[in-house]
């Protein structure tokens, strides 16, 4: 699409910009293609440097509230200074790679209800910056992250929602300050000792760490608690290992039996994030003794600052991500 807004940063007869993803899919890890037309306006103009950077909605937790936020989390300069002159047509080829942890957004070519991200073109001419529209894109799963999917389905999971919590898993290889969560209703062999189960993919190059969070119910003297596993699954390899088989095995053990609590266990955090405020194994990215990141209070209030470490106020998210083109005619 044609930037209309760019003629309110550069003044009528500005120049104009159409990024063409090419294709508007990829995977984690892999490359985003496209390229960047540029076309002059009425007079010369000497363009500093053209950005592309990858947006996405996610979830913060700051006291007794939860809003959503948009976070840039992958920033890329694919130009430097570059001479537009008036009427110039100029084409920027670019080939962005996104990082392990791009969260997923299609799954059997289906778009995952609860989950946006899109690409935005900034350019900059005379210090002045114009963030454009943003482009939307699908990220589709890995063979390894596909394979455990596919076991989910295969044992009758049914899937609930997806969104990005903002925190950290701690004991996990995370390193973007969100996370994506997985929620599928449980199966009918389970459903009478668990009623849903989160799944978080954790991916680096060499392997995807899957975390499995299993909301189990509560006994006729017991209450309800959460049951945790990890999976370790390489992207080479991951097809010699019955995933269905080794999922259900552990169900078996740790959310049907009387005595639950295997798997994963990791210690219970600072502060913890979530829909329901149940999620022992999840904290803040912040570390109050280190003092890096950014905690949910910082968050807060940044927030209602307008712009503070990527995170945009939840009030921009319709703008941001209309799906109905508002700056088109």
């Amino acid at each position: 699409m044609v930037f209309k807004k760019m003629l309110g940063a550069f003044g009528v007869g500005g120049p104009s910009v159409d990024t063409v993803l090419n294709p508007p899919t990829t995977l984690p890890g892999h490359p985003l293609t496209g390229q960047v037309n540029l076309t002059g306006g009425s007079h010369d103009v000497d363009i500093e440097q053209i950005t592309l950077s990858l947006l996405t909605r996610v979830e913060v937790e700051g006291g007794d509230h939860e809003f959503g936020a948009a976070v840039e989390f992958h920033r890329v300069q694919v130009a430097g200074t570059t001479r537009l002159a008036e009427g110039q047509h100029t084409s920027i080829p670019f080939s962005v790679p996104l990082p392990w942890e791009t969260p997923i957004t299609a799954v059997y070519g289906q778009h995952l209800h609860g989950m946006t991200m899109g690409v935005r073109t900034e350019v900059s001419i005379a210090h002045a910056i114009d963030k454009g529209d943003l482009d939307p894109v699908q990220v589709h799963p890995l063979p390894a992250q596909q394979a455990i999917l596919d076991a989910f389905a295969q044992l009758g999971f049914r899937f609930k929602s997806a969104d990005l919590e903002h925190g950290h898993i701690r004991g996990s290889q995370q390193t973007l300050p969100f996370y994506q969560e997985i929620e599928f209703y449980a199966a009918a062999q389970y459903a009478h000792a668990c009623t849903q189960v989160e799944l978080t993919f954790v991916t680096s190059p060499h392997q995807v760490q899957v975390i499995l969070e299993v909301d189990k119910r509560g006994g006729l003297f017991t209450g309800g608690h959460d049951v945790y596993h990890t999976l370790h699954v390489p992207h080479a390899g991951f097809e010699h290992t019955n995933w269905a088989q080794h999922i259900d095995s552990w169900f078996q053990q740790a959310v049907l039996s009387h005595t639950g609590g295997h798997g994963y266990a990791p210690p219970q955090p600072a502060y913890g994030h979530g829909h329901h405020g149940h999620h022992g194994h999840h904290e803040g990215h912040h570390d109050s003794h280190g003092g890096h990141g950014m905690g949910a209070g910082a968050v807060v209030a940044g927030v209602g600052a307008g712009l503070v470490g990527g995170y945009l106020a939840s009030e921009a998210i319709d703008e941001i991500f209309d799906d109905e083109g508002g700056d088109e005619d």
